[in-house]
């Protein structure tokens, strides 16, 4: 095991598969000479030049299509868009061309690119630059969609990505970036599709992916701690394909659960959790499933009132309490 931020985590993974496997190649905005807005492509120019890590121009349309054509080409590269808000522009490319090619094409081509990409809020860039869209790719059949929470996963996710014949979303929280953890030393990739149980419990499912993953084992530790609450955690790891085996399996065993999403409530990906749960887990469940997501509001710029919109450790442990007194559990 080496510690390591999640930024480094990403950037080694990147340089591992790039010399492990020539085919592998980056192409995005300022990735290169700059080396990235948030430092991912650090030293990769210098190390393996201009032919495998190309700079585009500010057209996120035309450098996804470019890689989507190189993916069916035998390729496999390596997208960084700068923010998951600019993926909108590409959305096209994402959607109607990288998602179907292998399914309309019966199955003759495949697309095995990445699409690496951060969002969230919390640093006070403003509600076009704040956004975790990733319900609009989730939704999509033909795309996997994954969003690590720690270095550990961002390691392993990013090898299972790289890897896959199919297009990948791989979502980052700039929250995350700085935050450190063991990473091991092999690069063995992780299972897309299998959720994490971060950890054990017995009183409460708490469920969560990226940043609110990692928030919500904060919190069942915090409580844990201080009042013996006993709550299970799942970091989802994957959206599409959603582990639906592993929640249900969760919410049987302690029969009460809280699902954390960073983005806003309605039609959110906490609500098909919620189905899911209500579908594999109904009879046994002592309370209805509570959501905790951010306001219904663009994110505002003001730090006072993006936090206040934004969910906090507050929020989640609200939610958790309200859910065990609602079934005589709180301690």
């Amino acid at each position: 095991m080496t510690v390591m931020s999640y930024r480094q985590a990403i950037n080694e993974t990147l340089r591992a598969e790039m010399h492990r496997d020539d085919r592998v190649f980056l192409i995005g905005e300022e990735i290169g000479v700059f080396e990235g807005s948030y430092k991912i492509t650090a030293g990769l120019l210098a190390e393996f030049g201009e032919r495998r890590v190309r700079d585009t121009p500010i057209s996120e349309e035309g450098f996804t299509g470019a890689a989507i054509g190189a993916a069916m080409l035998g390729l496999r590269p390596v997208v960084e868009l700068m923010t998951i808000n600019f993926s909108l522009l590409a959305l096209d490319q994402i959607v109607n061309h990288a998602a179907k090619i292998h399914g309309m094409f019966g199955g003759q081509r495949s697309v095995p690119m990445v699409i690496r990409t951060p969002g969230g809020g919390g640093q006070q860039l403003g509600a076009t630059h704040s956004q975790n869209v990733e319900l609009y790719y989730a939704f999509v059949p033909g795309l996997k969609v994954v969003a690590p929470s720690n270095p550990a996963d961002a390691k392993a996710l990013l090898l299972a990505a790289i890897r896959d014949d199919d297009p990948v979303l791989f979502l980052e929280n700039l929250a995350l970036y700085n935050t450190k953890g063991d990473v091991p030393d092999d690069d063995v990739p992780a299972e897309i599709g299998r959720a994490a149980v971060t950890r054990a419990g017995s009183d409460i499912t708490v469920i969560g992916y990226s940043r609110m993953a990692s928030l919500g084992l904060a919190v069942a530790e915090e409580l844990a701690a201080r009042e013996g609450i006993d709550a299970e955690v799942l970091d989802l790891r994957s959206l599409r394909p959603l582990d639906r085996e592993t929640i249900v399996r969760s919410v049987r065993k302690t029969h009460a659960a809280v699902v954390l999403e960073d983005d806003w409530l309605t039609y959110g990906i906490g609500a098909e959790i919620a189905a899911t749960i209500s579908d594999g887990a109904f009879d046994q469940l002592d309370a209805p499933v509570r959501r905790v997501a951010m306001a219904e509001v663009p994110l505002p710029y003001a730090k006072s009132l993006e936090s206040a919109a934004l969910p906090s450790a507050g929020d989640v442990e609200t939610a958790i309490r309200q859910t065990l007194a609602a079934v005589g559990r709180l301690r």
